[in-house]
């Protein structure tokens, strides 16, 4: 009996040891496991969600290792993120922007009020009675009577003008500027709206353009006899196509050099009712009791007078030349806005006329600069201007050279 149960330990203890050692065996105890696994892999493997993981893989472009990963992720965010910024080489500020003046013949009201709304800018403004082109002050003469600048978006007021005239548009004409939007003539001058403009400008043509530019006074003598002055540039040829053609001439100025003497004889041909005067510059008190309008031409545009105006008008309420109301909004102002860059400088417009029961007065502001400078801190300038003038009482009473000229100022048309 003993001899029994010590044999049947032994087997016991064998039987032991070969399951611990087929265990231990590699391969061995995960042979059935690795076969479930698989089995399992597979099924995965086919199931629809994998098969969609898979094709999104197969469409990504494949990355050979870690650096070129990085490499092409940071590639992709620099071209996100780049942006162009321009860059301005000329201040948007000056002293001594008067030295050099010739004051005598200006009147010192209108003088003073334009230096003191001027300030430290660099920039000049020319003030000009529009029923006689007599040109009642201009500070920084310099600058104001030399060859000129890119006329930017102003170059819109000549551009309405032509197309109405030639009957491409009239005020409300839509006109479509993309793909589910169109704007009129009114909104298109009060938001200074470029898409707008090309699209007349192409309708008009580079011959229309140029015909109506010209006979506007672009790239010609605005004054008689004003010593310095220079002819602007008109070209003779179109803008070419790379640079945006006829189109960009005409929303913004593109090729185009106009002296604030020209902006300021077509904004006072507006004012006026259509009599494009020489602008004079009186030198000496003698010069003004002698003073007499000269008449270059008699434009064809009364009646289209009242169409800008609108436009002229919202671009002083809602538009781009809202910034005249910061200072000013006794009296109805009538203008347009110009910002534009060339060569590392950048150029503001305003040209405008205060419309009053007793008369008008054209103002012009051009600065020059860098990011300061601008259209609407233009016509900032110029509802500071206006304010000092309506606290000299300008307004209150009729204007010496228009009665003087027997000339008389029309209002017909004007947007009250």
């Amino acid at each position: 009996m003993a001899l029994r149960l010590k044999f049947l330990f032994s087997l016991l203890a064998v039987v032991s040891l070969a399951a611990v050692s087929f265990a231990r065996t590699p391969g061995a105890s995960s042979t059935t496991s690795g076969t479930k696994t698989a089995k399992k892999n597979a099924a995965v493997a086919e199931s629809p969600r994998a098969q969609k993981r898979l094709a999104r893989l197969r469409h990504k472009r494949p990355v050979t290792s870690h650096a070129a990963g990085a490499s092409a992720t940071a590639h992709k965010r620099t071209r996100r993120h780049r942006r162009y910024v321009e860059r301005f080489y000329t201040s948007s500020y000056a002293a001594d922007i008067t030295e050099g003046d010739i004051i005598a013949g200006e009147d010192p009201t209108v003088r003073q009020a334009a230096v003191d709304a001027l300030g430290n800018m660099n920039g000049t403004v020319v003030a000009i009675d529009p029923e006689s082109g007599r040109i009642l002050a201009m500070v920084n003469q310099k600058l104001a009577l030399s060859g000129g600048a890119q006329p930017c978006s102003t170059i819109k007021l000549a551009v309405s003008l032509a197309a109405l005239r030639e009957g491409v548009i009239d005020r409300e004409t839509p006109v479509r500027i993309g793909r589910y939007a169109q704007i009129n003539l009114t909104d298109a001058l009060a938001h200074s709206n470029n898409a707008y403009f090309e699209a007349v400008g192409r309708r008009l043509g580079f011959e229309k353009v140029s015909y109506y530019a010209r006979e506007f006074g672009l790239g010609e003598l605005a004054g008689f006899n004003i010593e310095g002055e220079h002819l602007g540039i008109f070209p003779a040829t179109e803008l070419e196509a790379s640079r945006g053609g006829v189109g960009k001439m005409c929303s913004f100025g593109e090729s185009i050099s106009m002296t604030p003497l020209q902006l300021g004889a077509l904004v006072s041909a507006i004012a006026n009712g259509g009599t494009l005067y020489y602008l004079q510059h009186p030198r000496s008190p003698e010069e003004i009791v002698d003073f007499q309008p000269r008449m270059k031409r008699r434009l064809p545009i009364a009646n289209l007078i009242p169409e800008i105006s609108y436009g002229m008008v919202g671009a002083v309420e809602y538009g781009t030349a809202r910034s005249v109301h910061l200072n000013f909004s006794e009296e109805q102002i009538l203008g347009k806005t110009g910002t534009c860059s060339k060569a590392g400088t950048r150029f503001g417009w305003f040209a405008s006329y205060a419309n009053t029961q007793f008369g008008r007065i054209v103002a012009v502001i051009f600065l020059q600069g860098g990011r300061p400078t601008y259209g609407p801190k233009a016509a900032e300038i110029s509802g500071r201007f206006y304010r000092a003038l309506y606290d000299h009482n300008f307004f209150t009473q009729p204007a010496t050279a228009a009665s003087s000229s027997g000339e008389k100022s029309s209002t017909a048309g004007v947007p009250q």
